[in-house]
C-alpha cells in the first residue's frame, strides 16, 4: 500500500475512495456526488488526481488479494493505517462528512459502509454532532 503525506488531499481522497468501494460496488451516484458537493474543491485535489488516487487504491487492494482472489475490503490494519494519515481535526470532520454523503448517495447506507463510518468516527473521536456543527447551517 502506497503512503501519502499526513493530512494531504491524497490521503483524504483515498479514505473517500475506500468508502466508494467498501460495499463491493461503486455506484455511479457516488461519482455524481463528487461533482454535486464539489469534493475536488473541498479537499484541494483536481478530478484527474482524485481518479488516480482511486485507481491506485484499487490496484493496491487487489495486490493484497488472497490466492483465491478474495479481497478483504474492510481489513482492519489497512483501514487503521489509512485513517492514521489524517490527523488534523478539521480535515477529519470534513472527511467524515464527505464519507457520510458518499455512503448515502445511492439511497442506502450498506452494512459495510455503516461499520466503516462507525469505526472512522470512533477512531478519530468525532461525532455526528461535530459534523453537524461544522457543516449544517
Amino acid at each position: 500500500m502506497r503512503t501519502y503525506p499526513v493530512n494531504s488531499p491524497e490521503a483524504i481522497a483515498r479514505i473517500l475512495a475506500m468508502f466508494m468501494i467498501t460495499d463491493g460496488n461503486m455506484d455511479p451516484r457516488e461519482l455524481d456526488l463528487l461533482e454535486t458537493v464539489h469534493v475536488y474543491d473541498l479537499i484541494g485535489l483536481p478530478r484527474k488526481q482524485f481518479a488516480k488516487v482511486l485507481a491506485d487504491y484499487c490496484d493496491d487492494i487487489s495486490d493484497e488479494a488472497e490466492q483465491d482472489g478474495t479481497i478483504h475490503l474492510l481489513d482492519k490494519e489497512r483501514v487503521n493505517s489509512l485513517l492514521a494519515e489524517v490527523t488534523d481535526h478539521k480535515k477529519r470532520i470534513l472527511t467524515g462528512a464527505l464519507a457520510i454523503d458518499i455512503s448515502k448517495s445511492d439511497g442506502t447506507i450498506s452494512e459495510p459502509e455503516m461499520a466503516l463510518l462507525k469505526h472512522l468516527m470512533k477512531t478519530w473521536g468525532i461525532t455526528l454532532d461535530d459534523i453537524e456543527r461544522q457543516f449544517v447551517r
